[in-house]
C-alpha cells in the first residue's frame, strides 16, 4: 500500500492513520523523509503498535530528527553536499548549453541501521 505525503510531519502521521486503516497488519513502513517518519511513529505508538516490535519503520535522509526519534530511526543516508554540488553543476552546464540533454543522476546511499527496524 501507498499512502502520499506532501513532506511535511504532519502528512507523515496522516499517511500512517491511513495505512493502518487500510492494513491494520502491516509490519513495515518506508517513509520519504525522517521528519515525516517520526510523526508515522508517534501515530504508530498513539494506536497501540511497538516500533520496531509490532512495525519496523525507516525513514529517509538520515538528518537530526533520525536520531532524535524514540526510538532511533534507521534511515537511508544521501549526501545533500554531493546532491548541491551535483545540482549546480547540471544547471551551469543548462545555462551554458540551453537545449542540451536533460541529466540523470544516481546519488549514492547507504542505509544507517538504528533501532527502529
Amino acid at each position: 500500500m501507498v499512502a502520499e505525503g506532501d513532506w511535511s510531519p504532519a502528512s507523515g502521521g496522516a499517511a500512517a492513520v491511513r495505512l493502518l486503516a487500510g492494513d491494520p497488519q502491516m509490519d513495515g513502513l518506508f517513509v520519504a523523509s525522517d521528519l515525516m517518519a517520526r510523526e508515522a511513529m508517534a501515530v504508530l505508538k498513539e494506536s497501540g503498535r511497538r516500533v520496531p516490535e509490532d512495525v519496523a519503520v525507516v525513514g529517509f535522509d538520515d538528518s537530526t530528527a533520525a536520531v532524535q526519534a524514540d526510538p532511533p530511526l534507521t534511515t537511508i543516508h544521501q549526501s545533500f553536499e554531493q546532491s548541491a554540488a551535483d545540482a549546480v553543476r547540471i544547471l551551469s552546464e543548462l545555462i551554458a548549453a540551453p537545449g542540451s540533454r536533460s541529466q540523470h543522476v544516481v546519488m549514492p546511499t547507504r542505509l544507517v541501521r538504528r533501532n527502529s527496524a
